[in-house]
């Protein structure tokens, strides 16, 4: 049957033959990543065995509220949502390590829905799980109308897709954004946490983020995972934020991004979580404690290296890594950077990330 019809046959072997080619390709890349790494076991992870929190104690030095959402959909879109626990855990810690007791408050109050992403989840994520009092605040949250604003120094609204929703127009949340502000208290928000400023007025009758530098999601970011943001949510973060006069500081797509401007500090998405916080205590008037970078960040800072300056700067500082015996880049995250390529279309991207990847590990 194949003689008789050539053109039948070519095609077969050259579908074989890309097949035999992605599946070699795929294995090789499988590879590449660290599966001594992909089998530890971070989720038995405690507060005990974090010597950052338990080694050169900081005297208690006040309180800082963390808000999070109360929305459990996307509207009605019948998409599931909440916080995200990566960004409230790792910041929690950060104060913690710091001197700061951190309450959990939530637009409704008690236990609001919370969004695990298995992919990003770490040992301080994982801790977090396993603390009894960190999940009793989770699970007994303060609503917003209860929160008696003069007993913390700070406030940091966490993100999620939920807090799009029920974040802006709270009239509690507007009330003590605005009176922080105004006296000087720190405000911190990351990735969709910043849904907390764009319906907030000054006294002045100015918006509150009116010429100043703001970071939070991305529309690039938002659309790249969800086509119909548009019709899901009440708006776009970033355009919402610079129709209000923000001066919005977009940068490299899933990669560490923050804005300082006076007493507000703003992060683009989780990657930012560590910085920010660290650059709260520090706006709090305190030098943060020394806490190990993770792997992680390692890998953030690679592919930031990549993105504004290059292949070859990526791999020296990949090089110095090594030698100077850090946490090495994780490996996973430099290629999760490379399958978003892929989603983007971006064929040329992705084949250069490989071969940041395979250099990584050649490297380790």
């Amino acid at each position: 049957m194949l003689k008789k019809y050539p053109i039948l046959k070519w095609t077969i072997i050259s579908v074989t033959s890309l097949i035999v080619v992605l599946v070699s390709f795929g294995i090789w890349f499988i590879r590449l990543l660290p599966s001594e790494e992909m089998n530890v076991d971070v989720k038995t992870s405690s507060v005990e065995n974090l010597t950052y929190l338990s080694e050169n104690i900081i005297p208690h030095r006040g309180k800082i509220l963390a808000v999070v959402t109360s929305s459990a959909e996307m509207g009605t879109s019948g998409k599931s949502t909440g916080y995200e626990l990566t960004e409230l855990s790792r910041a929690y810690y950060v104060f913690k390590a710091n001197g700061y007791d951190v309450d959990i408050a939530s637009p409704l109050g008690g236990k609001p829905p919370v969004v695990l992403d298995g992919d990003d989840m770490g040992k301080f994520d994982y801790a977090f799980l396993n603390d009894s009092i960190a999940q009793y605040k989770t699970s007994h949250t303060i609503a917003m109308n209860d929160v008696v604003a003069e007993d913390y120094q700070a406030v940091f609204f966490v993100g999620g897709k939920g807090a799009m929703f029920d974040f802006p127009e709270n009239e509690d949340i507007q009330a003590i954004v605005r009176n922080y502000y105004q006296s000087g208290k720190v405000i911190g928000a990351v990735c969709h946490g910043p849904a907390a400023l764009v319906n907030v007025t000054l006294d002045n009758g100015r918006p509150l983020i009116e010429n100043k530098r703001v970071s939070g999601f991305t529309n690039n970011e938002e659309l790249l995972l969800i086509k119909n943001a548009k019709t899901i949510f009440p708006f776009l973060l970033q355009d919402k934020l610079a129709a209000q006069g923000a001066q919005f500081n977009e940068g490299a797509m899933y990669l560490e991004n923050i804005s300082h401007d006076e007493n507000l500090v703003t992060g683009q998405n989780p990657w930012s979580t560590w910085k920010l916080a660290e650059t709260m205590i520090q706006q709090l008037g305190h030098t943060p404690k020394y806490r190990q970078i993770t792997a992680e960040e390692n890998a953030v800072k690679v592919l930031s290296v990549y993105e504004n300056e290059g292949m070859e700067k990526a791999k020296e500082l990949i090089v110095t890594m090594a030698s100077q015996e850090r946490k090495p880049a994780d490996r996973i995250v430099i290629a999760s950077h490379g399958v978003m390529a892929i989603m983007q279309g971006k064929i040329g991207r992705f084949f250069s990330i490989v071969g940041l990847v395979s250099f990584a590990k050649n490297n380790s």
